[in-house]
């Protein structure tokens, strides 16, 4: 399904999902939403250590994709990694205490927002230099191809690494050893400032894939069921063995700044009115509305108390011990 204007959301409702299905995404997508909000508040205060990169307005592509996964299943990430760490399972209280650089963190405070890990739930971990997870990722798929594993592999990044030659080299040899793969670009049009279209002569991502042998889609309004059809289509074929490489773009809109918790307008590479026709067709609003409010305000309390308890622990959480600083630097 290619979905080009955000009005089409709304004809997927013609066969709606399940209410528990519905529940489990808009749950998923409101604690993201959350976290980072409180993330945005809390920045100024220097209390976290780390820059943040934020994903609000992009959490439907995580929830959407990781929906479809369990826990055996792996992803690799970006900097901007906050919804695909938490969509996927991984430890709010580590990911604050990560964000506070406390020693309890998910990379015992030595990483920062851009280097979120949690292996036993499978976020095999996030970098902060554009498109390097993508060739990892798919020496990860590879060796589960020689396996013979049943394991899915997803590796998320943005349109900016699309730019990098560490894509292009990734998608000839994932097409070449039909390596079982499924690649995610959240596409929010920006490399930090800089308009795809100012990089690029034409908007064509996905026929840039295709050229390689791998067949590519593109969901254009952050529809959540479209996107979690599409990764659970992929993901079954995967397990069962079948076929090689997927590629899937969400054309996407971050809220907030490139870096940190406020807004950019001022700098002038960019509108309100771009990102507030995203904002006025919210994904997660479109889910609560789906929702009944005494099940919708359950779920945000419980998820408030989840959030109240995850920056008290990160704030009563030491700081590494000095000699970290020596440790991890050499193989023993």
């Amino acid at each position: 399904m290619v979905l080009e204007t955000p009005s089409e959301y709304l004809k997927i409702t013609e066969n709606m999902p399940d209410e528990h299905m519905i529940e489990r995404f808009y749950r998923s997508m409101y604690r993201i939403r959350r976290v980072e909000e409180e993330i945005a508040q809390i920045y100024p205060t220097d209390k976290i250590k780390s820059p943040v990169h934020l994903s609000i307005g992009q959490e439907s592509i995580s929830v959407g994709v990781c929906e479809t996964l369990n826990p055996r299943d792996v992803v690799f990430g970006t900097y901007r990694g906050h919804a695909m760490y938490l969509a996927k399972g991984g430890d709010l209280r580590k990911m604050i205490a990560e964000l506070y650089g406390k020693a309890t963190g998910c990379a015992r405070g030595i990483g920062g927002s851009m280097h979120l890990i949690c292996k036993e739930k499978g976020v095999m971990g996030t970098s902060a230099i554009v498109a390097t997870t993508i060739p990892i990722s798919v020496g990860y798929a590879l060796g589960q191809q020689y396996k013979k594993s049943n394991v899915v592999t997803v590796s998320f990044f943005g349109d900016g690494a699309v730019d990098e030659g560490a894509f292009h080299e990734s998608m000839n040899f994932a097409a070449l050893k039909k390596i079982p793969i499924i690649f995610v670009c959240e596409n929010n049009s920006y490399a930090i400032h800089s308009h795809h279209l100012s990089r690029h002569h034409s908007d064509n991502i996905c026929e840039r894939v295709r050229s390689y042998g791998i067949p590519a889609q593109r969901i254009a309004d952050g529809d959540i069921f479209a996107i979690h059809e599409f990764a659970k289509t992929e993901g079954e074929r995967i397990r069962n063995g079948v076929g090689g490489p997927v590629f899937l773009e969400c054309l996407t809109c971050r809220w907030k700044e490139h870096v940190g918790p406020g807004e950019d307008f001022a700098l002038g590479y960019r509108s309100r009115q771009e990102v507030d026709c995203w904002i006025e067709n919210d994904p997660l609003e479109k889910l609560k509305s789906l929702l009944a409010p005494h099940v919708s305000h359950a779920i945000e309390s419980e998820i408030e108390k989840e959030i109240k308890d995850a920056f008290q622990f990160a704030e009563e959480s030491p700081f590494p011990d000095g000699k970290e600083v020596y440790e991890n630097l050499f193989k023993d």
